[in-house]
C-alpha cells in the first residue's frame, strides 16, 4: 500500500511539474543552444518547482527578472532528464539525436581548430628558422656550422612545411623530434648572437 501511494505521489509531482512546464515553460531549438525555461509569477512558486526538480536529482538555475522568476537548464544532460520525466519520451530521443550530432559536430571542430593552430605553429617556426639559416649564408657564416647543423639547415631550406620529425627521418642518420628541435634552436641562437654583435 505504501508503495503504490508512493507512486501516486511521484505521478502527482510530476503532474505538477508538466503543468508548470506547459503553463509557462519552453525550449530552444537545441541546434542553436540548450536552454529550457520555465516562468513564474512568485518566488514562491519558482522556488516549489525547484525543489521538486532537485527531488528528481534534476539540477536548474534560477534569475529574478522585473516581473517574474525565471526555472531555467542549459545542460544538456539536465535537460534530457527533465524531459524524460514529463514522459515526453519521443522528444528525448530527437533531443539526444540533435545533441550527439552537434557534440560531434563541435569535436571535429575543435580538432580542427587545434590541427590549424598548430600547423600554423609549424609554419611560424619554420619561417623563424628559414630566416635564421638565410641570414647566416649572407653573413658568410653558414659554412662555420658543423655538420649535422648544415644538414637539417638544407633540409629545412628545401623542405619548408615538413614537421620536425619529417625532418628528422630525412637526415642521414636520423633522429628524433626533440634533436631536430634542439639543432635548429641553436642554429637561430647562432643567428641572434651574429646579429647582436654587429649592432
Amino acid at each position: 500500500m505504501k508503495e503504490l501511494d508512493a507512486k501516486h505521489n511521484e505521478q502527482f509531482l510530476k503532474s505538477i511539474i508538466r503543468g508548470a512546464f506547459l503553463g509557462g515553460g519552453s525550449l530552444n531549438n537545441p541546434n542553436n543552444k540548450y536552454h529550457l525555461e520555465m516562468l513564474f509569477s512568485t518566488k514562491i512558486n519558482a522556488s516549489y518547482i525547484t525543489n521538486l526538480l532537485n527531488e528528481f536529482s534534476i539540477q536548474t538555475k534560477t534569475l529574478e527578472r522585473k516581473s517574474s522568476y525565471s526555472v531555467y537548464i542549459k545542460e544538456a544532460e539536465e535537460i534530457s532528464k527533465f524531459l524524460a520525466l514529463l514522459g515526453a519520451n519521443k522528444s528525448v530521443l530527437n533531443f539526444e539525436e540533435i545533441r550527439v550530432v552537434r557534440d560531434t559536430r563541435n569535436n571535429i571542430n575543435r580538432l580542427v581548430n587545434c590541427e590549424t593552430a598548430n600547423l600554423n605553429k609549424t609554419i611560424n617556426a619554420a619561417v623563424i628558422q628559414i630566416d635564421a639559416i638565410k641570414y647566416l649564408k649572407s653573413k658568410k657564416k653558414f659554412d662555420e656550422l658543423n655538420e649535422n647543423l648544415k644538414e637539417v639547415a638544407e633540409l629545412r631550406i628545401k623542405n619548408p612545411d615538413a614537421s620536425l620529425v619529417e625532418l628528422g627521418n630525412m637526415l642521414k642518420e636520423p633522429i628524433g623530434k626533440s634533436g631536430v628541435n634542439h639543432r635548429l634552436k641553436k642554429i637561430c641562437q647562432i643567428a641572434e648572437e651574429i646579429k647582436l654583435s654587429s649592432k
